[in-house]
């Protein structure tokens, strides 16, 4: 989609609705994740266009999960009862140039915000790999994109409403309760009903967007810290097929980064002639620009474009975040499971990201490296082999995303998070009755 285009979709979220003002909106047949693969439990989903809808909502309901962009790949965000969406509420509130922050409603997608923002002059640290996500459903899973130095999504998060389940409305910021508010940004859903999120700003920028195909496996050994920090985003695609990484991409400012114009190659893998989509056998039609084209920062952070089809669509998707100072031992151990891993794969995606003091962000008090994994939609399959890539990796103690598919138990989980206590206490302080609770979460933070 093009920048005019995304400008005039985000300049309508400020101040109005985009749907009708029906409070509620019966299914007719149940919702499905993204990608198809999921079915919600339950075809009673509510749409409150305001707040006081919202809250009187809560307030009614015995149980309920918030419903956003229904790109989990797991059951975090199911529920046997009632979703409230997303949907309506996704309004930018108030942007506060002089102290580079803006305030937005919990359901505005990123591919939404990021235009408006950078035609007022300001940028996000970072993005995820596609735009179409949620806000709310971002920070509160601790999605990511990718970088040496840049945090996850939840990181920007400077402050949160959260309307909790008797209806009232908590806020929290790093500020004024910095101990609650750490606790409470990757809430996993567990704590309320995320209404407005509040963003830090910085000034936009430019960057070119470079792809090298075919990086050996024995220069990521020799030299994976700068191959990972050789642009302001870095990203390792491979299929586990060979001793090589398929694709390098390679995001890079305009200002300030290396530039790879002309380059004919990186640590001995050779420069795309041509733009590039991580599955090399689809179009790269709908990924964003490459081949060094200058463009606005939320045009190439992503690997997709908004409005089209990100990935290849209909797939499964497991991630597990490692320490950094392990990232080639994790990438060596699962290379070894390669012959197993390539048949049911897509694409796997290894990314960076910074150490956070978000209580249960994967990147918890530790940097680390991401291994995703793209795969077909053949679950039986996977969920056979998610049990020896989690062994392969169990040495490094990984984390996994909190919305993709894992088999590590709860009490592993457990042992991973060292505020995971603390969390337990406060969901039973922003939850007494377990109604924001589900089967995923009862079972893997072993809430009682």
């Amino acid at each position: 989609m093009k920048r005019k285009t995304f400008i005039k979709i985000a300049s309508g979220l400020v101040a109005a609705p985009l749907l009708s003002p029906m409070a509620t909106l019966a299914q007719t047949e149940k919702l499905k994740k993204w990608g198809g693969y999921i079915e919600y439990s339950t075809d009673k989903v509510f749409y409150p266009q305001t707040v006081d809808q919202l809250r009187e909502m809560v307030r009614t309901k015995k149980s309920l999960k918030a419903l956003g962009t229904k790109h989990c790949f797991n059951r975090i965000a199911d529920s046997r009862n009632n979703l409230i969406s997303s949907a309506s509420m996704n309004k930018i509130i108030n942007l506060d140039e002089k102290g580079r922050k803006i305030t937005v409603e919990g359901g505005i997608k990123y591919g939404e915000l990021a235009p408006w923002i950078d035609q007022k002059g300001f940028a996000l640290h970072n993005l995820a790999s596609l735009p179409h996500i949620s806000v709310a459903g971002s920070i509160s899973t601790g999605t990511h994109g990718s970088g040496l130095h840049n945090g996850n999504l939840s990181t920007a998060v400077s402050a949160l409403e959260v309307v909790t389940a008797n209806g009232d409305i908590k806020e929290v910021s790093r500020q004024k309760n910095k101990e609650q508010f750490e606790g409470t940004v990757v809430g996993l859903g567990a704590l309320g009903w995320i209404t407005k999120v509040t963003l830090d700003l910085q000034p936009r920028f430019d960057m070119k967007q470079y792809v090298f195909e075919k990086l050996p496996l024995a220069q990521v050994k020799e030299h994976f810290d700068e191959i990972m920090g050789a642009g302001y985003s870095v990203s390792l695609f491979t299929d586990w097929a060979a001793e090589t990484i398929n694709e390098v991409w390679i995001k890079c400012r305009t200002s300030g980064d290396a530039d790879y114009h002309g380059k004919p190659d990186f640590f001995g893998a050779s420069a795309a002639t041509k733009n590039m989509h991580p599955i090399a056998s689809l179009s790269a039609e709908n990924c964003t620009e490459q081949m060094g084209v200058a463009g606005p920062w939320f045009e190439r952070l992503p690997h997709f474009k908004m409005g089209f089809t990100p990935s290849s669509g209909k797939e499964l998707q497991s991630e597990y975040f490692v320490p950094h100072q392990h990232a080639v031992e994790a990438i060596l151990a699962v290379q070894k499971l390669g012959k197993k891993i390539s048949p049911l794969l897509f694409i796997t995606e290894i990314r960076s990201i910074a150490a956070d003091e978000l209580w249960m962000s994967p990147c918890y008090k530790r940097d680390a490296i991401t291994i995703h994994f793209t795969w077909k939609q053949e679950w039986n399959s996977v969920k056979q082999l998610l049990p020896e890539i989690e062994k392969a990796l169990a040495p490094f103690k990984p984390r996994p995303h909190w919305g993709k598919l894992f088999t590590i138990t709860p009490e592993a989980l457990a042992s991973r998070y060292e505020r995971m206590d603390d969390f337990k206490k406060l969901v039973s302080q922003y939850d007494p009755g377990g109604k924001f609770r589900n089967d995923f979460l009862n079972t893997n933070l072993l809430l009682t």
